[in-house]
């Protein structure tokens, strides 16, 4: 039996993870490297019976799933994967399973974001570095509005943290309640009231056909020049390049980004040079703690597969 670990570019999985569980013989194989190419996944991956998974980093669709003869598990950091073909998946007789993950990690970047936007933390560490001093004014939080879009597990932590800086919280979802805001601190309004009111607005929604592409041209109108995006969810739900015309013609104030589109980002990538932006290379759950549930709980899933008793099984 081979297993792969793919995509660990900060080569930590064996770090994290307790592989002297799995029989004498069955250490993974870890990439560090990406392969875009699907021709290259499945020259890469045809020899494997286990394949683990950094989140949506690699994309597994029916065409690539159905020339891995030998795949018989694929473990995917995180309880979702919008990437894996889950139907062909248990078509093709692959078992698809999941881990756990630190619930804190994402919630915390979004205010290390939100505040170096704000305060203008990276320019003002370049200016100094240069040899500079003093030369932007920052943005306050008290009293400004906080809009998050997504009250879930991580939206609800971001706002909490909103009320605990003194701003005023308002939330919105499309299966979000009033009561269900309320207890976190939050108010619900409609969609545009909450992108024309709010100083910051922040995105915590899962990829899906429902979600990607919800903030366009038109919603980035609607936050305007003196206001700000923050997405650590998923790089599609925001129109990339919607938002590139909006920072560059300052149609918005601002973007912290640690997600996107196409990852990693293109070294040419227009976003490397847009102005007003602080952007992070998708560290959302890049943790010791999230690291050591990724991949702990991916070698509890292998053992438990190698037992005949599959667990966290997505499919």
């Amino acid at each position: 039996m081979r297993i792969a670990v793919l995509d660990d570019y900060q080569d930590i999985a064996r770090r994290y993870g307790d592989w002297d569980r799995l029989p004498p013989g069955a250490g993974p194989t870890v990439f560090t490297d990406h392969l875009a190419d699907p021709e290259a996944v499945v020259a890469r991956l045809a020899p494997f019976t286990v394949v683990c998974a950094m989140r949506e980093r690699t994309p597994f669709p029916r065409a690539v799933l159905e020339r891995l003869p030998e795949l018989r598990l694929l473990v995917t950091t995180g309880m979702a994967n919008a990437s894996i073909d889950m139907a062909a998946a248990r078509e093709l007789g692959i078992t698809v399973s999941g881990t756990g993950s630190a619930p804190a990690a994402t919630a915390e970047l979004t205010w290390a974001l939100i505040l170096a936007l704000l305060r203008r933390v990276p320019a003002e560490d370049r200016a100094v570095r240069e040899g500079g001093w003093q030369h932007t004014v920052g943005g306050d939080l008290a009293g400004r509005t906080l809009g998050v879009i997504g009250l879930g597990r991580l939206g609800t932590r971001v706002a909490r943290v909103g009320t605990a800086f003194g701003m005023d919280v308002l939330a919105w979802s499309s299966n979000l309640t009033a009561e269900r805001a309320e207890q976190a601190g939050a108010r619900l309004v409609p969609k545009d009231e909450l992108l024309r009111t709010c100083d910051v607005v922040t995105l915590h929604l899962k990829l899906s056909d429902r979600t990607r592409g919800l903030i366009g041209r038109r919603e980035l109108d609607l936050i305007g020049p003196d206001s700000y995006l923050v997405n650590t969810s998923r790089g599609p739900i925001v129109d990339e390049a919607a938002l590139l015309d909006a920072l560059v013609t300052g149609r918005i104030g601002g973007a912290a980004l640690d997600v996107y589109s196409t990852e990693p980002l293109p070294p040419d990538h227009p976003l490397r040079t847009a102005p007003n932006t602080v952007l992070t290379p998708h560290i959302g759950y890049g943790t010791h703690d999230t690291y050591r549930v990724f991949y702990r709980e991916t070698v509890e899933d292998i053992v438990a597969f190698l037992d005949g008793a599959p667990v966290r099984v997505l499919n």
